[in-house]
């Protein structure tokens, strides 16, 4: 007996019985202040690190094209000509590598011109053409001179300053700049090293260089073409999750009981199947003795030793599941009910299925505006323009200060030199903001991580704050608080941000490290040191099992925090302490939970993708124009964006439920511990569980028909 007792107190001792309990604790204090200090400080920072991003970021640098002066194509006085011409495609080529030319933001030392289309024939001036006005050579659909160009000038002239391309060349737009078409012969002019074959192989290498970002572009068309497509099935996704809730307030029990004679059935079949094939091949007598190895693994499904070894594997599990469904039927049972009264408790409390939508909108807002922070801070930076001149030989060009800085609005500067220009260089990479750029790249990563899971870490407070009062009210309806949803809330806002915080940095932390390891894996990936790649798959594992470890001491730490108001780790200790000394309990409860959401999030996400493909495919007909499929690039990014949708829905929405089971399960478990059914120490239970359990409530006398 004494080593009975010394293990089950080397779980911890049961809890005692308070008779001033009445469910969640209203008269608590602040938690974890010091964890709740640091938090505030650290998004008074992040809202610095935004505000920096806001005042040195310009995004349109990676949405539009530039021109020479640095204007942007597609938008302001340039909005019908969203392209941009190089006058001297060649001197990109010439002047720099390609990669080094996709890098610089396709910046090359030639002026470049908004065009509303690119040229689609190949020109170029011809001798007779140079003492000719701009007026009568470059027009209709060779008008591409700079803006402001008089149209009384000279061709030569305005050719020597570069104002006006001396050639064209079929061109197709990419990414809003107009390159020359790869693999078409044409006249090319008198240029060194340029010829049919290198243009071609430069071309291409420019393309491809690109390729990644012209998909990024065609992306966003295929969002901006089908987004109202994508929220009419994600408001699908979440009405099949509403009813599928529904669905299981009133019809919980059994169907637990369905699932679980379904999986039973599916390895019954398996096993028939399985001795159906063993049977027709031992027959023909194909034996693997005639197959002998071989390393094309389908033939070995012709052989009847596989589906002898199937056959075997399947029964070992269908016996192994039947054992433990009888001798777990009690347990089974317990969950059961626990899932009913789950079910008794969100249709008590409907506003709770509605909850999910604001921690969406939350994720959603701590996820804008990393995003937008980031991209402001890759983007930060100030404007530089320089003087650029095609021939520095040239008469009049020796004492010109090329590449030195220039403002293209102020007046031009007295310089002989012919075709000198303030053209755009690029943005500057120094500066406060700049050279911390990485730094608040980091800061705002973790800030990403630890804002997002103290949203989630609030909404598991206070859902079982919620469902923690619905437990503990004896006489229900009528004891259950009147608004219980937005009291949990605010009692968990007022005393335990801090503790949210804590355990959300420390889950923060750990899924940082995974990146990190992640990140290195990749860039060891080469490498064929198998030593090297074991160590690396178990650091992964191990930490993968530490994630999924504190996200569940997390959130039962998070229950105990909105019933008792006690800090963090007290609170992690008494709900571990607690699950495992009914750890059998927990294994069965969490099976069965985990199955039912699995149908419910595979009905949920199975339908929308069924639906999506049939609709972005163009395979449901006759619906009308109004009611077409988008013309797409890809038809399959819409409803992998409506899968994803869905499933992020349907988990939000079963996590209601998810939450609900768990808390309802501790209190049953404190409920085992604190009370023993007399008049003094009555079971809050319901009474499916007391009679499951064999325990009922003692009436007080005189009232022996007194309901629970």
């Amino acid at each position: 007996m004494g080593g009975k007792q010394d293990e089950n107190e080397a779980y911890g001792k049961p809890a005692k019985y308070d008779p001033s309990f009445r469910g969640p604790i209203k008269n608590r204090s602040c938690t974890d202040v010091i964890c709740c200090i640091l938090f505030f400080l650290f998004i008074l920072g992040y809202i610095v690190v935004g505000i920096v991003a806001w005042v040195y970021g310009d995004p349109r640098q990676v949405l539009y094209p530039r021109n020479s002066t640095g204007a942007y194509c597609g938008m302001g006085e340039n909005k019908d000509k969203p392209y941009v011409l190089y006058f001297n495609i060649f001197s990109c080529i010439l002047s720099a590598n390609i990669i080094m030319a996709a890098q610089n933001s396709l910046q090359c030392p030639t002026p470049q011109v908004c065009v509303s289309s690119c040229p689609e024939e190949p020109w170029a001036v011809g001798m007779n053409q140079y003492s000719m006005t701009v007026g009568e050579v470059f027009k209709g659909n060779r008008s591409f001179c700079l803006p402001g160009v008089p149209q009384n000038m000279t061709v030569l002239e305005s050719l020597q300053q570069e104002l006006c391309p001396r050639f064209l060349l079929p061109s197709t737009p990419a990414l809003g700049r107009c390159f020359p078409l790869p693999n078409v012969n044409y006249t090319l002019p008198d240029l060194p090293g340029i010829n049919n074959n290198s243009v071609s192989q430069g071309i291409s290498g420019l393309l491809d260089s690109i390729n990644a970002r012209d998909i990024t572009v065609k992306i966003f068309e295929d969002f901006a073409r089908s987004w109202y497509w994508i929220l009419l099935a994600l408001g699908v996704a979440l009405v099949l999750s509403l009813l599928f809730i529904l669905l299981l307030r009133l019809v919980a029990g059994p169907l637990v009981l369905v699932l679980i004679l379904g999986v039973l059935a599916v390895l019954a079949y398996g096993i028939y199947h399985c001795w159906e094939q063993y049977r027709v091949l031992r027959d023909k007598g194909a034996s693997i003795h005639q197959l002998g190895f071989t390393t094309n693994l389908s033939a070995y499904q012709s052989v009847q030793e596989t589906w002898l070894a199937a056959l075997i594997v399947l029964a070992v599990i269908e016996g192994i599941l039947l054992i433990l469904l009888i001798f777990l039927r009690q347990r089974i049972r317990i969950a059961i009910a626990l899932l009913q009264e789950a079910s008794k408790a969100v249709g008590q409390m409907m506003s709770t299925l509605f909850y999910p939508l604001v921690t969406f909108v939350l994720l959603v807002i701590c996820i804008a505006y990393w995003a937008m922070t980031a991209l402001y801070l890759a983007t930060s930076g100030q404007p530089q323009y320089v003087y650029r001149v095609a021939n520095e030989s040239a008469p009049g060009c020796e004492n010109v200060p090329v590449n030195a800085s220039c403002d293209p609005m102020a007046q031009p500067t007295n310089y002989s030199c012919p075709g000198l220009m303030c053209v755009f260089q690029g943005y500057t990479s120094t500066g406060l903001a700049q050279r911390s750029l990485f730094n608040l790249q980091i800061y705002g990563v973790l800030g990403l991580f630890w804002t997002l899971n103290w949203v989630l870490a609030l909404g598991q407070c206070v859902l079982a704050g919620a469902f923690a009062s619905f437990y503990w009210a004896f006489h229900k309806p009528r004891d259950i608080p009147t608004f219980p949803l937005s009291a949990a809330f605010i009692r968990t806002l007022r005393y335990h941000t801090g503790s949210l915080a804590f355990g959300a940095l420390i889950l923060s932390l750990v899924q940082i490290a995974r990146i990190i390891l992640e990140y290195i894996d990749h860039k060891l990936r080469d490498a064929q040191n198998p030593l090297a790649r074991c160590i690396m798959c178990c650091f992964k594992c191990c930490l993968w099992c530490l994630e999924k470890f504190i996200k569940f001491l997390n959130r039962n730490a998070y229950i105990m925090i909105a019933i008792y108001g006690k800090n963090f780790c007290v609170s992690a200790k008494n709900a571990f302490m607690l699950l495992m000394r009914n750890v059998v309990r927990v294994v069965v409860l969490d099976k069965v939970t985990d199955l039912l959401l699995f149908f419910g999030k595979l009905l949920v996400v199975g339908g929308v993708g069924v639906l999506s493909f049939f609709f972005f495919s163009g395979r449901i007909k006759g619906l009308g124009k109004d009611f077409e499929n988008p013309h797409l690039n890809y038809y399959w990014l819409p409803i992998m964006t409506s899968i994803v949708g869905a499933y992020v829905i349907a988990t939000g929405f079963f996590s209601v439920f998810s939450m609900c089971v768990d808390t309802l399960f501790l209190c049953f478990l404190e409920d085992l511990e604190r009370h023993d059914g007399s008049l003094d120490r009555p079971y809050y239970m319901p009474k499916s569980l007391l009679k499951i359990l064999g325990k009922k409530n003692e009436a007080p006398p005189g009232n022996k028909k007194r309901k629970k």
